[in-house]
Order: C-alpha cells, then sequence, then structure tokens
C-alpha cells in the first residue's frame, strides 16, 4: 500500500515538472502592458515610453479600439497586439514603438582611450 503511494506521488511529481519545464519558459519578461476598451487606456503596468503612449492612445481613441498592447523582452523587445486589431492598424502601433530606447547596448567606460 505504501509502495503504491509513493510510486503514485512520484509519478505525479514528475509530471508536475515536466509540465512546468514544457509550459513556463515561453514568455519573456514582460516589460509594460496597455489595456483599451473602446479607444480609451483603461489599465496599465510596466513603465511605457511617454510619446509611444500617447501615440498608441491616439490611435486607439480614432479606431475605438479594444484591446492589449504588451512589450515582453526575450532575447530582444518583441511587441505583441491583441489579434483582433486589424494588421493595418498593428503595423502602425508598431511603427511608433521605440525598439531603439531597448536596444541600447551598454558601453564599457572603464578601459577608456587615453
Amino acid at each position: 500500500m505504501t509502495e503504491t503511494l509513493l510510486k503514485i506521488a512520484f509519478i505525479l511529481v514528475g509530471l508536475f515538472l515536466i509540465y512546468k519545464l514544457i509550459f513556463s519558459g515561453k514568455r519573456g519578461l514582460s516589460l509594460f502592458e496597455m489595456h483599451f476598451k473602446d479607444g480609451r487606456l483603461i489599465s496599465h503596468k510596466g513603465k511605457i515610453p511617454e510619446k509611444f503612449q500617447r501615440e498608441c492612445k491616439a490611435i486607439a481613441k480614432s479606431e475605438k479600439l479594444t484591446c492589449v498592447v504588451r512589450a515582453e523582452k526575450s532575447g530582444g523587445v518583441r511587441l505583441h497586439v491583441s489579434a483582433n486589431v486589424s494588421d493595418a492598424i498593428i503595423q502602425r502601433i508598431r511603427n511608433q514603438f521605440p525598439f531603439e530606447y531597448y536596444d541600447k547596448k551598454t558601453v564599457d567606460n572603464s578601459r577608456q582611450a587615453g
């Protein structure tokens, strides 16, 4: 009886670990997230570049968008927009996004030429 319970517990722990390894690593570090409903920004998380936020609000207001705009960093920066938004509007949002703001390379000033 005890051996059977230990075997079942061991199998369950193994399945749980396999599940976590497969499904937990898909998303990167979330930089920010903006939620729009009927063209208005209803909530946001993270640090959003001011100009990008202003431009997104203007696009959402003019198009009466209900969507989520999210930026993640996994290697490079990726911008995700809800699937219910047309490709033309997604492209307008991507054109406003400051990828260069996040792609800045750190400069090592310790070895400056003298």
